[in-house]
């Protein structure tokens, strides 16, 4: 009796096991014929019963399923992103239950090719290589859309699947810093600086400038720094960040080392002569600094930063010498006044061709239009003065003096 109560149980068990199964073959069925709606329902079932939930065929399928979803899914919004994700992890914890062997049977399934357009829906794989292939042509859809958020969330998607893939994680990268999503930006650079036989100057770039900038971190942004000089020593633009952020960082010593070095190979680079006249005027060399500035300016005559700091310094020694004249005695101020005042004249002289220059390139600038209106002023040039009046009471207002 007992034998025969126990050869009961054993079919019942049997019977449980073939029941669930038949549950996962019919998941297999309608998800060829595209019914993917039941197919989810049923396989998801078979991955709460204790008879099928942990072999790996199961979860692999409901990775298929969830695939084939995604890619059908038009709408390329977050509920569509959402599902390729939930694809994509099925997918890592069925490689898992293989003790990522991709060389297994479930492996060769999982990183199986496929190609659409040359098998039909019902004999492809639906594999993470679709997975791939499908959420990058989303990426491009909804990029040609304008829609960034979404076409970064899927170049996101394909870099995770394959963090190798060197034009995903960039345009993720790219959109990311677009979006102020600066945290993923780095993740994606990082990726690509180490990607060997890669062009990674821009990706170098980009951190520097998330380090520096968003960040506020300027020591690990020089860390990139170091490590693209290594990789990119002739690049300028490196040398002028170097020179940048030693500066940033009030390491003028180390700071000056750099672009003299630095100029040795670019002389003409106006944003290193005009960091080079920083230095100089730092260390109280203003002749030095005032002729670094020049150099930026005859360099680059558009120059906004070498014309204005040249300028300043002009307008500096003139105000300089006028200060020493109102100090005078009346005995010296007899003597040495009109000589003076003289020299003074002749600097705020010198001082307008770059003032003028600069408010060309920033007409809106009124603390320029305002030194310019008090030098042609003081040097009697009188049309010169209504000139940059009337641009001051255009921005404003006519009472614009007695601010």
């Amino acid at each position: 009796m007992k034998k025969l109560i126990l050869s009961l149980a054993l079919v019942g068990i049997a019977t449980m096991a073939f029941a669930q199964k038949k549950v996962v073959k019919s998941a297999e069925r309608n998800f060829k014929k595209g019914e993917l709606e039941v197919a989810m329902t049923e396989v998801e079932a078979a991955l709460q019963d204790p008879e099928t939930k942990d072999d790996p065929e199961t979860l692999l399928l409901k990775a298929n399923i969830q695939t084939k979803m995604f890619e059908a899914d038009e709408e390329n919004n977050a509920s569509t992103v959402a599902t390729g994700r939930s694809a994509y992890n099925d997918f890592q914890s069925t490689l898992k239950m293989v003790d990522n062997d991709k060389e297994s049977k479930v492996g060769k399934e999982i990183f199986k090719e496929d190609i659409p357009g040359v098998l039909p829906d019902n004999l492809r794989p639906f594999s993470i290589e679709t997975l791939r292939q499908a959420s990058f042509n989303k990426a491009i859809t909804t990029y040609e859309e304008d829609d960034y958020e979404m076409s970064y969330e899927f170049f996101a998607l394909v870099s995770d699947i394959d963090p190798s893939d060197t034009t995903a994680n960039f345009n993720a990268g790219y959109l990311a810093n677009d979006l102020g999503k600066f945290e993923e930006a780095k993740k994606h650079f990082n990726r690509l600086i180490e990607i060997e036989d890669y062009d990674k100057l821009n990706s170098y770039y980009f951190l520097i400038q998330i380090a520096s900038g968003e960040d506020k971190d300027p020591e690990q942004a020089l860390n990139y720094v170091t490590m693209a000089r290594k990789e990119f020593p002739e690049d300028k633009t490196l040398s002028e960040f170097e020179v940048q952020l030693l500066l940033q960082m009030n390491k003028m010593d180390e700071a000056m080392a750099s672009v003299k070095s630095a100029l040795k190979d670019d002389p003409n680079n106006s944003g290193l002569l005009l960091r080079h006249g920083y230095l100089m005027e730092q260390s109280g060399d203003m002749e030095g600094a005032l002729g670094e500035y020049r150099k930026a300016v005859v360099a680059d005559p558009d120059f906004f930063e070498g014309n204005y700091y040249a300028g300043a310094i002009y307008l500096d020694r003139a105000r300089a010498i006028l200060a020493e004249v109102n100090n005078l005695s009346d005995e010296e101020w007899e003597k040495r006044a009109p000589e003076m005042s003289k020299e003074a004249d002749g600097l705020y002289g010198d001082a307008i061709p770059y003032f003028t220059k600069a408010s060309e390139l920033k007409p809106e600038n009124v603390e320029i239009l305002e030194i310019l209106f008090q030098i042609h002023t003081r040097l009697k040039n009188t049309s010169e003065a209504e000139k940059v009046n009337q641009k001051l009471i255009a921005i404003l207002g006519p009472d614009w003096m007695e601010r």
